[in-house]
């Protein structure tokens, strides 16, 4: 009898979807496979309206090792028998019902990733949305995500070097919480996710299987929320502690017994189903599983129970017939619960077993085959409005431009981020060589090698909502401008689509347009896409969070010595504009800015970028700084030009005189977000090499004015003191949150 609608809204299948798994079969499945199809076909780990769209990206180089979709993470040659494991992952809708726990365990499930390869995890990054502070229930979202971060990453040991958070109304209910891990692992070491070879051993690794986190991938993660509905269960709670040995029994079993090992996997979403059928898959045979010899915390778990647990902290590792004892023994020195529970077959089969009853008897593929779905994207009327509003024929603020510059500096989208990652360890490791805050990317050292790593994680949800295509090449763009500024070549992206239901044309348009843009962006830049995540439906009653990707991007830099950062240096530097000849006004730069919602209360424009002109503009800034010409570099983006000058005087405590005019609008000239600028200062004597630089790679050059002196001026437009700007700039999300209770 085909089962009630009840059940499939439950396990997020559709009846069509049912009935594709009885043609499949030939019969009903019972109960515990379709739990296992329900999660292993829903949107979180089946990708069923996402995969179609993409193999736009580009992912392929001399570098890459893994591509998307062929392990847990990618991979990334980064030379002298090196290489750089690398994901991010969203935990929206868990941190949305209990926020620390939420968050927490994104980030242990997003190690686990970098673990699985066999990588050592060397850095955390993430990127955070809430709706406005003005809720309590936002500032309650807000203080437990940056608290489970906090909590799970400090007990880990593993440094947390960057992020982003940005603040919207359309986030409101439904945060985005993406966390990003890169490991460090030798090329020879690489464990892959793959259960081959008849009769080896699958053991079970680390802490005990309760009930948390069932339906966490295929309910919670992949339909909207329903705002009476309790969703507590559904989220899986964390132990860093136990982590914290797994990582460490991990990497001694890969380094003392590697050659007994044939995979490891991690029990992330769906758990223990997904971990088993994922590596069967990829191994090409079928598994035969126990569940009754699966450790429990809880009494009376049923298989159906014990296959979707999400609980935590659990590793699958799969062990050559006879060789386990040496395996088992790392594991139980590190006082880890280690059971085998199954074996490797070539029968093509997922069997599972409850004792001597048959609970799943099913080929692999069937699990590995969800449906997919492409469908056709419609560009809304909203949108189409928005892009054609006028901003040239807005009003000009009443506010000078120097009260405008301290209320965009003490904005919560703008402010210092102090007050948070000052809660993350992030000097664990002790290779950390630009820290939170101190440039526009993470740089971390490689110890033995004159070489650094840069990282960095950006993304701007409300330029992707006002033109998909620039916006999803803007997300691309900065996150390489970032690494750029510190002076690092990209080599390889992972990136976190964040989107509403794609059920929805417009939606889908905004997925389908966004992937594009991001794909250009990419390929201009030579950043292949080595691994990511999709999370969609992040919706609440309805309302979809603004369209969000966040992409996160590997440098190199071959002399970490030559890293810059983004505070002025030196009294008498000259600072100049790469990538515009004048400071010209022109309204098309407030789209989808900061100063357009701030003062207009507006989000309305279309955004736009000329990758041609980006890709001149970030190989110019890499090769002053390699040639040692510049002494700070920052990304001209959030805010507009005078933010980012104020910022980059706040952060050196040195002042600075401008000596520019200003055309056209004053406020799109001084906190327009036009695209491919980037702030550098250098030394007098530097500014002709600098300007050579320039003309060889065609990049237009102004020079802006002078560092030095305790107050920000720019003649004519603004005069304030130093401390004025550090005050709003140093203490704005902190004031934002205590006006608010």
């Amino acid at each position: 009898m085909p089962v009630t609608k009840e059940v499939l809204d439950e396990i997020a299948l559709s009846r069509a979807e049912y009935e594709r798994i009885v043609e499949q079969l030939g019969r009903e499945p019972t109960n515990v496979e379709l739990g296992m199809f329900g999660a292993l076909w829903s949107e979180h780990c089946g990708y069923k309206h996402s995969r179609p769209l993409l193999g736009m990206f580009p992912s392929e180089s001399p570098r890459v090792l893994v591509r998307p979709g062929e392990e847990n993470a990618g991979v990334v040659d980064i030379g002298d028998g090196w290489a750089v494991a690398m994901k991010v992952e969203s935990h929206n809708h868990p941190s949305a019902v209990e926020p620390l726990q939420g968050a927490a365990t994104g980030v242990g499930g997003i190690v686990r990733d970098i673990l699985t390869m066999g990588a050592r995890p060397i850095a955390l990054l993430n990127s955070l949305r809430f709706g406005p502070l003005t809720s309590a229930r936002n500032r309650h979202l807000f203080g437990g995500v940056v608290g489970g971060i906090s909590w799970y990453g400090n007990c880990i040991g593993v440094p947390d070097v960057g992020g982003e958070v940005y603040f919207a109304e359309s986030y409101s209910g439904n945060p985005l919480v993406n966390a990003m891990c890169v490991g460090l692992l030798r090329k020879d070491k690489m464990v892959r996710a793959r259960a081959s070879g008849k009769g080896n051993t699958l053991l079970l690794v680390g802490a005990d299987t309760g009930r948390d986190g069932i339906h966490g991938a295929s309910g919670l993660a992949s339909r909207t929320f329903e705002g009476d509905r309790e969703l507590r269960s559904t989220v899986q709670v964390g132990n860093p502690f136990m982590e914290k040995v797994l990582i460490e029994a991990c990497l001694e079993a890969i380094e003392t017994c590697g050659e007994s090992i044939v995979g490891m996997g991690d029990l992330g979403a769906a758990g223990l189903t997904s971990c088993m059928v994922e590596c069967a898959g990829r191994g090409g045979g079928g598994v035969w599983v126990d569940v009754s010899r699966v450790p429990r915390r809880e009494t009376g778990m049923t298989p159906y129970e014990v296959m979707l647990s999400e609980s935590q902290e659990r590793m699958l590792v799969i062990v050559r017939r006879g060789e386990e004892d040496g395996v088992k023994r790392v594991f139980e020195k590190w006082d880890l619960t280690v059971v085998p529970i199954g074996e490797v077959t070539d029968t093509g089969l997922v069997e599972i077993v409850d004792g001597a009853t048959t609970v799943v008897s099913a080929p692999v593929q069937f699990f590995m085959d969800p449906p997919q779905y492409r469908l056709k994207g419609v560009k809304s009327k909203e949108l189409t409005r928005l892009q054609g509003v006028d901003l040239g024929a807005l009003p000009l603020p009443r506010e000078t431009a120097g009260e405008v510059l301290l209320r965009l500096l003490a904005s919560p989208n703008i402010a210092s981020r102090r007050s948070i990652y000052r809660q993350y360890d992030h000097q664990v490791q002790t290779a950390t060589a630009i820290a939170p805050g101190a440039g526009d990317a993470a740089v971390l050292r490689l110890w033995g090698t004159a070489r650094g790593l840069a990282l960095s994680i950006d993304g701007n949800g409300r330029l992707v909502f006002l033109d998909p295509y620039h916006g999803g090449a803007i997300a691309v763009a900065e996150a390489c401008r970032n690494l750029a500024c510190v002076g690092a070549e990209p080599i390889a992206l992972t990136d976190c689509l964040n989107f509403g239901n794609p059920e929805r044309p417009d939606v889908y348009y905004q997925m389908e347009e966004c992937i594009k843009g991001m794909a250009a962006a990419a390929r201009a830049l030579g950043a292949p896409v080595i691994s990511g995540n999709v999370s969609l439906y992040n919706e609440t009653d309805g309302r979809a969070v603004y369209p969000t990707p966040t992409v996160g991007a590997l440098g190199l830099l071959e002399n970490v010595e030559r890293r810059c950062s983004a505070a002025f240096r030196r009294e008498g530097d000259v600072v100049a504009l790469l990538g515009a000849a004048q400071v010209a006004g022109d309204p098309r730069t407030l789209a989808g800015s900061e100063c357009l919602e701030l003062m207009h209360g507006q989000v309305a424009g279309q955004p736009t970028i000329d990758l041609d002109r980006e890709v001149r503009v970030q190989r110019l800034c890499r090769r002053a700084i390699a040639e040692g010409l510049v002494a700070s570099a920052h990304d001209c983006s959030d805010g507009g030009l005078l933010v980012t000058l104020a910022e980059s005087a706040i952060l050196g405590n040195l002042g600075f005189r401008g000596e520019f005019a200003v055309s056209g609008r004053w406020d799109a000239a001084l906190f327009g977000e036009a695209q491919s600028r980037i702030v550098v200062s250098v030394g007098p004597e530097a500014l002709p090499a600098l300007e050579r630089l320039a003309a060889e790679e065609g990049v237009p050059l102004a020079r802006l004015g002078v560092v030095g002196g305790e107050r920000f001026v720019v003649a004519g437009v603004v005069d304030t003191t130093l401390a004025d700007a550090a005050d709003a700039w140093n203490n704005g999300l902190e004031r934002a949150m205590q006006a608010s209770t």
